[in-house]
């Protein structure tokens, strides 16, 4: 029997009765120089089913020297069943530059079913057609239909039980994790609260303000006292209103105070020192905002500090 006979009696009975029309076709000899002389590398013909990728390899030399082509074949969907990928040009070890297109199977047959490749004439830069015949293959259904509801195979498994990562190292981790963080807040509010206490304690303002606020009274000589000694305590030495800018020249976080401040030593002068006649009757004193000046006193303090 003649070979090309033989390969394409071979093809028939692998693809089936259908497809035997497309084999013949495809074995005849071609009818143009440029597909006698290319050397195509074909997929098998058989044993095809969905998501199958099929690749034609066909090498860019004619008569030993190199084709340059003028455009790839486009991706696209053929048919029901093809879809060619993008085309791309590959180099294998000797060398040799192939074009390969590519075609994947998107639908699956209930039955064996023959088709074929597409048929494609390339263009080539010397303007001649680089061609490629049609190329039967058959594709089968990924489940024989006798399956479904007869035999041994059922239509639908159960789904199979998955076991339980072991959780156990990353609880213990998780846990660790939340100790330390409650720890370090924790340590980050007891240094706060000791930081607030010994300011309290060392900062002259801080302690006026913490003393001024257990003072029922803030119009008492005693409240008066309280901002007195921080301010004495602020400077090193006693401060009066004569004394004043060497104060804010020392301390020049309470500059923006200076009017209230001068207003404070101008009141407390006449509530301490300011006598009043005899003869004239007892004037009602106005309440002054002692509070005020002090929490303004410590948040200057504070700012500077921090």
């Amino acid at each position: 029997m003649n070979p090309v006979n033989a390969a394409v009696l071979a093809m028939a009975l692998a693809v089936g009765p259908s497809g035997l029309a497309l084999a013949a076709d495809s074995a005849k000899p071609a009818t143009t120089a440029t597909a006698a002389t290319a050397t195509i590398e074909q997929p098998r013909s058989f044993g095809h089913v969905l998501g199958d990728v099929l690749t034609q390899r066909v090498l860019l030399e004619q008569q030993g020297r190199p084709l340059e082509l003028g455009a790839l074949p486009a991706a696209a969907r053929i048919d029901l069943w093809l879809e060619r990928r993008p085309s791309r040009i590959e180099t294998d070890a000797e060398g040799r530059r192939w074009l390969a297109v590519e075609y994947q199977i998107i639908n699956a047959p209930r039955n064996l079913t023959a088709i074929s490749l597409p048929a494609l004439a390339i263009a080539t830069a010397s303007g001649s057609a680089l061609a490629l015949p049609a190329w039967p293959v058959s594709i089968g259904p990924l489940t024989p239909a006798e399956a479904f509801g007869q035999g041994d195979l059922q239509p639908l498994r159960p789904d199979r039980p998955v076991a339980a990562l072991p959780t156990y190292a990353i609880e213990r981790h998780l846990k660790l994790s939340l100790l330390a963080l409650l720890a370090v807040l924790l340590a980050w509010l007891a240094w706060w609260a000791w930081r607030n206490m010994r300011e309290a304690q060392q900062l002259p303002f801080a302690h006026a303000w913490r003393e001024l606020k257990r003072i029922d009274d803030p119009a008492s000589p005693e409240a008066w006292r309280v901002v007195h000694r921080a301010l004495n305590r602020s400077a090193g030495r006693v401060v009066h209103g004569a004394s004043l800018p060497q104060l804010l020249a020392d301390a020049p976080y309470l500059r923006p105070l200076q009017p209230r401040l001068e207003d404070f030593y101008r009141e407390s002068t006449r509530r301490f020192f300011f006598a009043e006649s005899a003869a004239a009757p007892a004037q009602p004193q106005a309440a002054y905002p002692l509070k005020p000046l002090c929490r303004a006193l410590h948040n200057a303090e504070k700012r500077h500090r921090h």
